[in-house]
């Protein structure tokens, strides 16, 4: 058994992710400790099943597949196989029942699972909408959208394994009566650890064709709940998409036509990443073959694909994967039984990229789409003969004569192939990640030292070696553009190979997508790349190509559409870009270090009385000439939750004074529900914060407005003058308390800041937020989620 042979990049990710570690936090096992307690933790499982089984042999050639890295498993089978924890699926989905008890149970199981290294797919469709009347207590429905902010902030307080924050897929039918309301959701901000989809149908995108009305449907009757427009519907899918990313679409009724076990029930939801429709209370592990390994040098010097080589390590990793079933530690045994029911794996790939470069084929060529349609069913095809061979020995798994196989061939799982997004394990490996384009050909790794080093592609490095161009200079400048594309020293038959994923077109994006869909069991996660130029018809034409190709889902990301653009690949650091050109990230120089400016000696202000749930909220908002400083609140008779309040006022005083402008301020607590709020109908706010939020705005546009400058929406559609809109603050002070607190004792000023001018467009430096939060280098998008390459950190949502 050879050591594996890594890159300094991925022994420092291994080193921070996935290396057991002592008290003192430091490493206690090597790479080939960690890759030899998986295999021979995996490998134990065949004496299941023969008593003389060759462990030892097995343990080697399992050892010697993820080494020589043709294959590797999803990340929690390399951080817990050979521990007492145990758990070693990715992906697990979770039903969300329409009762309290059944929605904190779920939380709880969730809670469970995060813990334990995995991510959760929900569907809410199953809850009745807001407003409506719940007759066990005579009160009235919260709705799905509520409920998904409280799943949001259990899994913010749950760290995975000591590695990572849980993911979590959010699925809403197309049909439920709250689907507008789940579609803008993500414009508050605070629902970030979710990625989103549309549960879309098919009846719906032939109305959306054919610009009819579609029905909703009450979830809990099944009875008609009024229509809307299809597309009104898919024209606010696309507008969120554009400016955020999300939701993405989900073709519901194509994962049901590949449901393997339809008696089990109807597939509602897939894992974070969107690959992976379960079932409620199913698990899947998954694991990739690395491609770029999968091609040889021949006599002449050029390459081709070793189909033999290939073929063994799908063999193997088809054994593996099954393995994994009889050694994991479910976090739930409900979760064990019905995994072990369908035994389902899902078997990707990763270095699809690397192995077009090799082979000399560009990503965005018919070319590519014909190898990728020929490639998969080749994969496809030798893991369900794996799949079989084991059946022989140990058995079809347990409902194969109530699946659709029935009839056929014994099959040992009951789906086999997914296309996963790899993150960390493409770092790993040195491999380009699933099937996804290279996003960048070059970029800037830190080091423990501080020093930075240019990390290129290896194999566009070997090329420019061969070219006689390869120098320094020229990776340097390969890594400040990301692409090659406007690079002229660099020859053009080089150019058309080497293409990374901003010069791909969409289209090509979807069909690369669509090709590997044709023959995979499950789904595949892919992200379709927009420059931030893209225009809304280009993403709904990108959408509607996705339908009509047969890809099970969509996810996009146009580039620098939300406020935590995660990726650098371009010129500069701490500069706007233009529309064409990817931003870049970086930590301030100031970070940590903030001092908000004093608490002026005199200022003007305003107080609102807000109705809110319990009772009167008073708000008052004072200025001076720099802009808003301060945010008092203080409760009627109603009483409330005046501590909290007032809390939110504090900390909203000293991000203000602080240089956070009111925009981002109002963006992080508009929109926050209370549940005293929802059983008051009519009330214009939906919790104190979202009304402290509101009011905080209108002084500011009023200051803005004195100078002609801006105009606001009253909330009834019509645009109204700035100094207007203040007619309706409460100005009369005779009712109104004073403030919780007197200005004299606040101790919330410092040394002096920056000053704030609103009558000027204020820029704050959101670079920390926009890099990598560990390390601060460049994320990339996948699938929904975001990685870093630099120390392999990555979240979803």
């Amino acid at each position: 058994m050879g050591d594996p042979v890594l890159t300094d990049n991925a022994r420092e990710v291994l080193r921070r992710r996935y290396l057991i570690k002592g008290e003192d936090n430091l490493p206690k096992e090597e790479p080939e400790d960690m890759f030899r307690r998986v295999a021979e933790a995996v490998a134990e499982a065949d004496g299941i099943y023969n008593p003389q089984a060759d462990i030892e042999g097995m343990t080697g050639r399992f050892y010697d597949m993820m080494t020589g890295m043709r294959f590797l498993p999803n990340s929690p089978t390399l951080m817990n196989a050979g521990r007492p924890l145990g758990q070693l699926s990715a992906c697990f989905v979770l039903p969300v029942e329409d009762s309290m008890e059944g929605i904190f149970e779920t939380i709880k199981q969730a809670a469970l699972i995060h813990k334990s290294g995995g991510g959760t797919g929900f569907s809410f469709s199953r809850l009745r909408p807001s407003g409506s009347s719940v007759n066990s207590t005579g009160g009235v429905a919260s709705g799905p959208v509520s409920f998904m902010r409280v799943f949001n902030t259990a899994t913010e307080a749950v760290k995975q394994g000591g590695t990572r924050r849980g993911a979590n897929m959010g699925i809403l039918r197309v049909d439920h009566p709250d689907i507008l309301e789940f579609i803008a959701c993500k414009r508050n901000g605070d629902i970030t650890n979710f990625n989103l989809s549309v549960g879309v149908t098919e009846s719906f995108m032939l109305a959306v064709e054919q610009n009819e009305s579609y029905a909703l449907v009450d979830p809990v009757s099944g009875n008609p709940a009024g229509e809307l427009q299809a597309r009104e519907v898919f024209r606010q899918i696309i507008e969120n998409a554009w400016e955020n990313g999300e939701p993405g679409i989900i073709f519901l009724d194509r994962l049901n036509r590949d449901n393997a076990l339809p008696g089990e029930g109807e597939i509602e939801s897939t894992n974070p990443c969107g690959e992976q429709p379960l079932l409620p209370f199913e698990s899947c592990n998954l694991g990739s073959v690395n491609l770029a390994k999968m091609v040889r040098v021949k006599d002449d010097g050029s390459y081709d694909i070793d189909v033999e080589l290939l073929g063994s390590t799908i063999y193997d990793a088809v054994h593996f994967l099954d393995n994994v079933i009889d050694v994991n530690n479910y976090p739930l045994e409900r979760i064990g039984e019905q995994t072990r029911k369908g035994r389902k794996i899902g078997l990707g790939v990763m270095g699809f990229a690397d192995m077009l470069f090799m082979l000399g084929i560009p990503y965005d060529s018919e070319a590519a789409v014909e190898l990728a349609d020929k490639l998969i069913e080749f994969i496809n095809r030798v893991g369900h003969e794996a799949s079989e061979r084991l059946a022989l020995t140990r058995g079809p798994f347990p409902l194969f004569y109530e699946s659709v196989h029935k009839g056929g061939t014994p099959i040992r799982n009951a789906t086999v192939t997914t296309i996963a997004p790899t993150g960390t394990i493409s770092i790993i490996a040195n491999a380009s990640s699933g099937i996804e384009p290279v996003f960048a050909l070059a970029y800037t790794r830190n080091v423990m030292d501080g020093t930075k080093l240019v990390e290129v592609n290896h194999i566009l490095k070997e090329r420019l070696d061969a070219a006689g161009i390869l120098s320094d200079a020229l990776l340097e400048k390969i890594a400040s553009e990301g692409s090659i594309s406007r690079i002229p020293e660099i020859p053009d038959e080089i150019k058309a190979i080497f293409r990374s994923s901003h010069d791909i077109s969409p289209e090509y994006h979807i069909r690369i997508q669509a090709a590997f869909q044709k023959h995979i069991d499950n789904a595949v996660s892919k992200t379709v790349n927009f420059s931030s130029g893209a225009t809304r018809e280009q993403i709904a034409e990108a959408y509607l190509l996705a339908y009509k190709l047969g890809c099970k889902g969509i996810t996009i990301y146009r580039d620098g559409s939300r406020k935590d653009q995660v990726l650098s690949t371009g010129k500069t650091l701490g500069k706007r870009e233009s529309a064409d050109s990817a931003p870049v990230s970086r930590i301030s120089d100031n970070f940590g270090s903030i001092t908000p400016r004093p608490r002026p000696e005199i200022t003007k202000g305003f107080t609102e009385r807000v109705k809110t749930g319990c009772g009167n909220l008073y708000i008052t908002v004072n200025y001076d000439k720099d802009g808003i400083c301060e945010v008092f609140t203080s409760s009627g008779k109603g009483g409330g939750c005046p501590s909290q309040s007032e809390s939110t006022a504090r900390l909203v005083s000293i991000a203000i004074r602080s240089g956070v402008s009111v925009q981002e301020i109002y963006n992080q607590l508009k929109g926050i529900r209370c549940p005293s709020t929802v059983r008051v109908p009519g009330l214009n706010c939906t919790s104190c914060p979202d009304a402290i939020a509101k009011v905080i705005q209108k002084v500011a546009r009023f200051q803005q407005g004195k100078a002609g400058e801006l105009t606001t929406d009253n909330g009834s559609g019509a645009q109204k003058p700035a100094d207007e809109e203040m007619k309706i603050f409460n100005l009369d002070r005779a009712d109104t308390p004073s403030p919780a607190g007197s200005p004299e004792d606040e101790e919330l000023s410092g040394e002096s800041a920056a000053a704030i001018n609103y009558d000027l467009p204020v820029e704050v430096d959101e670079t920390r937020r926009n890099g990598c939060p560990e390390c601060g280098s460049a994320l990339e998008h996948e699938g929904g989620c975001v990685v870093c390459r630099n120390c392999g950190y990555s979240k979803c949502g």
